[in-house]
């Protein structure tokens, strides 16, 4: 006996199946061209790129600016390394009252309080850099 096929099986059938091929050759700096556009665009398949630039669908391009994501990344690392002079600073000055006679101790914490407030003058002006960085870079992102 023989096996009738199922021919229900297998992938559904599209309601609107492309059978049309349209076949488009560029030269060398035509290709660099399109190949930059397609990349800059973000879409997974050429195919879907060529579709939309050719039906006038919307054609965005994000660019991440790499500077501004290592300055990002360099204040933050910056703001770490605060966090941790706070704690060391805390211990020292209990240290310092500990281990030393008064006298000893005012004249290191001078010191100490010295390199405090050029800690504060430097953290002020990263603060002016950054707000002027922002006031340059950022309007130009939105």
């Amino acid at each position: 006996m023989k096996k009738e096929k199922n021919k229900t099986g297998g992938k559904p059938p599209k309601p609107d199946k492309a059978t049309h091929c349209i076949m488009v050759r560029f030269n060398s700096e035509e290709f660099t061209r399109f190949l930059t556009m397609y990349e800059q665009s973000g879409v997974y398949a050429k195919a879907i790129f060529i579709k939309s630039r050719v039906f006038g669908a919307e054609f965005r391009v994000l660019k991440i600016d790499k500077t501004l994501v290592d300055y990002y990344t360099k204040l933050s690392a910056l703001h770490a390394q605060y966090r941790a002079i706070g704690v060391n600073y805390n211990q020292t000055v209990r240290e310092l009252k500990s281990h030393f006679s008064e006298k000893k101790a005012m004249a290191l914490l001078f010191r100490l309080e010295k390199q405090t407030i050029e800690l504060i003058e430097l953290s002020r002006r990263i603060i002016a850099l950054t707000n002027e960085f922002q006031q340059q870079w950022l309007p130009r992102l939105t």
